[in-house]
């Protein structure tokens, strides 16, 4: 059977079962970096889905081919597989890393202070529409040193995930979102008013979950979890704002009791709920929602996305690629040619809409096959693209994309699933215990977690 995930969200969740030791390997080492026959350049580049996701395999099968027959003096092997970063430096010492490998958010910074990626600064430039994509994003992949190492092809924000028809049975007007936390909790006290088992918010607690998610609650209130002090990383969330974050959570949780009785959730528990018909609100990126379509029988019409509450901040995420350092110069440039062609390419919005609309998977949300890399006139031809071809309610979303223009967006912090692991247990706390000391609860997590920043190099 294939996965209904999301791409975004399949991937997060192999980091996360890579960060806790149960993913041993999953990029296929293949054959190194690739020859030049023939006069042709040959180039090997992770990022092709496994046979067990029939149709992202053969979306990205299909452009290779055409990548083939549109530049006959480049030769495509593609491998199976994302980032492992337990296999990462191996297969670059051992001369079996990929020319072009695909990285997330949190990897470029350990990378380029491992010269383990080649400088594109030079080559990039002369890329079409290099000028046209999110300079916060090309940032994500620059060095110390301002030089560039990688390009960003897929970026995603969290927002807040709701369930328009218990809005309205609730009397919310599911047009009208919450746009801060003090309206998430009156929202939630409304729907948990319902009965019948309703939850008005939920949140995630374990397995790292909890400690991403606590993560983009800070950011939410204009804290941060990790600054760079001089040349080393140090906790920054031990402060008011987070004392405010977690005062929230606390009073949802046991002087509303708008959160239920069961805590310690994850990811899966949380979209069965919202699939379910059991849920008003939780946190989440818009991939989230074919999620719950696919995989827990809910209808697209159904949700909405809402900007962070807030407004102060959101968590970023996303994904990119980078080249092996010691590709040839000839390898490098073919490499960000398949880049562009392929991920960077608005001559090629119009197709590969058309590819998911072909195979009945959702356009309309503000995801795949639509991210929100672009700034200016190319983001508004996207945009154009996808009303378009919408066949879910794009409407529903509208508030998430005007947020995105206006709310700041800050990546996850340095080594950022064992910081995760400790934040897991301030939630925690938090979620199962009523008298719960959140001042001492923060201390703790600030001192465990400057031991994990200690480790950043």
């Amino acid at each position: 059977m294939s996965s209904t995930w999301s791409p975004t969200v399949r991937r997060r969740m192999f980091c996360l079962l890579a960060a806790g030791g149960l993913v041993l390997g999953a990029a296929a080492c293949g054959s190194g970096s690739g020859e030049s026959t023939g006069g042709k350049v040959k180039i090997t580049v992770t990022g092709q889905p496994p046979t067990s996701q029939p149709f992202e395999r053969g979306v990205f099968d299909a452009d290779v081919k055409e990548f083939e027959e549109s530049h006959p003096d480049i030769d495509i092997e593609p491998h199976e597989g994302f980032m492992d970063p337990k296999t990462f430096s191996a297969k670059l010492a051992g001369g079996q890393l990929e020319d072009v490998y695909y990285v997330y958010f949190t990897d470029p910074a350990q990378i380029i202070t491992r010269r383990q990626a080649a400088d594109i600064t030079e080559a990039a430039k002369s890329l079409k529409n290099f000028n046209d994509i999110k300079p916060e994003l090309l940032d994500n992949f620059r060095g110390s040193d301002g030089k560039l190492y990688g390009l960003p092809t897929m970026n995603y924000s969290m927002g807040l995930l709701y369930s328009r028809p218990l809005f309205q049975k609730a009397g919310l007007d599911p047009n009208k979102p919450p746009q801060t936390w003090d309206e998430v909790r009156e929202a939630a006290k409304k729907i948990a008013a319902l009965g019948n088992g309703i939850v008005g918010y939920a949140d995630y607690s374990k397995n790292n979950q909890g400690g991403w998610h606590l993560t983009g609650w800070l950011y939410s209130m204009g804290s941060e979890v990790a600054r760079k002090d001089g040349e080393k990383w140090v906790a920054a969330f031990n402060n008011d704002k987070a004392k405010a974050a977690l005062n929230q959570l606390r009073a949802m949780r046991w002087d509303d009791d708008t959160m239920g009785s069961k805590q310690l959730l994850e990811a899966q528990d949380v979209q069965r709920m919202m699939g379910a018909g059991q849920l008003g609100m939780y946190m989440a990126a818009p991939d989230n929602v074919p999620v719950l379509v696919k995989q827990f029988n809910g209808k697209y019409e159904d949700y909405g996305v809402a900007g962070m509450p807030g407004g102060q901040g959101t968590l970023l995420g996303g994904e990119g690629y980078m080249l092996n350092p010691k590709a040839s110069p000839e390898k490098i440039k073919a490499g960000l040619e398949w880049v562009r062609w392929k991920y960077l390419n608005p001559e090629r919005f119009e197709k590969h809409v058309q590819q998911y609309v072909d195979g009945k998977q959702p356009v309309g949300l503000p995801a795949e096959p639509t991210p929100d890399i672009w700034q200016g006139a190319v983001r508004d031809q996207q945009l154009a693209v996808k009303t378009k071809h919408a066949n879910v309610p794009a409407e529903n979303f509208a508030s998430y994309v005007d947020a995105g223009s206006r709310i700041k967006g800050s990546i996850e912090p340095p080594n950022a699933q064992q910081v995760y692991a400790v934040l897991d247990s301030v939630m925690q706390a938090v979620l199962t215990d009523r008298n719960v000391n959140v001042d001492q609860q923060l201390s703790s997590a600030e001192s465990k977690v400057n031991s994990v920043l200690a480790q950043v190099k």
